[in-house]
């Protein structure tokens, strides 16, 4: 039960470090709603760049996402639903692990469990892809 509960406090912490990204982002530019606002932005160059820095992160647009890395070196990445929502799989949960200043090396398996008792908070909106619940 113990490393469940680790992976639990691993996908609380990716959660958190999304939100706290999402705060950042906001403030540093307030006219982006949502999150997923910062691609369009990115795309199409008016307002920032494909990478760069903003605040305490550090970041790369991507596919249907962006990597955001925080000063201390935790990495979040995160990709987009059509909808907008913030998105991400057991591998990003993963590396973010990987990429804290203690790393934690967790199994999908351990991962997998810790998401589904996470429920209601986290949704599996497809297979093995999961969202924050609304």
């Amino acid at each position: 039960m113990e490393r469940v509960g680790a992976a639990q406090d691993l996908v609380l912490g990716y959660v958190h470090a999304l939100n706290a990204i999402d705060e950042v982002m906001k403030v540093a530019i307030p006219s982006l709603e949502r999150l997923a606002g910062f691609l369009g932005l990115a795309r199409s160059r008016r307002r920032i760049s494909r990478s760069g820095h903003i605040g305490t992160y550090s970041y790369t647009v991507h596919g249907a996402g962006c990597r955001f890395v925080s000063d201390n070196g935790a990495e979040v990445d995160v990709d987009f639903a059509a909808d907008g929502s913030e998105i991400f799989d057991l591998w990003r949960l993963r590396c973010y692990g990987l990429s804290l200043p203690e790393p934690l090396d967790v199994t999908d398996q351990d991962l997998r469990s810790a998401v589904r008792s996470l429920q209601p908070l986290l949704t599996e909106i497809r297979p093995g892809w999961f969202s924050v619940a609304g």
